[in-house]
């Protein structure tokens, strides 16, 4: 849902999502795990408000410099330089060492440029990799652009889109 006019997501509307990925989690007998980036922690936040949520959540890891995504997750110094923190590359990894790197069963990892600097023409505010690792399958990354409406508004659509992929492998 977004508030009239505006395209923002509405906190309950990203409340509701995370619901119902651990609901999914829960069905699937998994935990979940993060691994984040340009969102701060958000995701997993997003998870642990839903109560009950400790039965479906194993650990969030923020990974905010490159270093972290090295020695939280595994992320190869060679991925980073060669292709940099906002790229398919990374989120995969960043996604597989979640996984590995935890008691869970899937894996969503985000990376980012939620601005309002740090864009560029290759890479521009607003750019999002998302990775996603469950157990048994392969390791997958989409991308997302999302309009430079500020900050906050890059961040939720980046936790919103984060669940809604969730949420689909699940359904698969």
């Amino acid at each position: 849902m977004t508030e009239a006019g505006t395209g923002e997501i509405k906190q309950a509307d990203i409340g509701d999502l995370a619901d119902r990925f651990l609901k999914a989690c829960h069905r699937h007998g998994i935990l979940a795990a993060t691994a984040e980036s340009c969102t701060g922690g958000l995701v997993i936040a997003a998870m642990t408000d839903i109560p009950g949520s400790s039965s479906m959540v194993d650990r969030g890891f923020v990974t905010y410099s490159n270093e972290a995504k090295m020695d939280m997750l595994g992320v190869s110094k060679a991925t980073l330089e060669a292709h940099g923190a906002v790229s398919s590359e990374a989120a995969r990894e960043m996604a597989k060492g979640a996984l590995e790197r935890s008691k869970a069963g899937i894996a969503l990892a985000v990376t980012g440029i939620a601005g309002p600097d740090g864009g560029s023409a290759e890479k521009p505010v607003g750019l999002v990799w998302f990775g996603l690792a469950l157990t048994g399958k392969p390791v997958m990354a989409e991308k997302r652009i999302f309009e430079n409406r500020g900050r906050d508004f890059i961040r939720r659509e980046t936790v919103r889109h984060a669940l809604t992929m969730g949420l689909d492998a699940l359904a698969k």
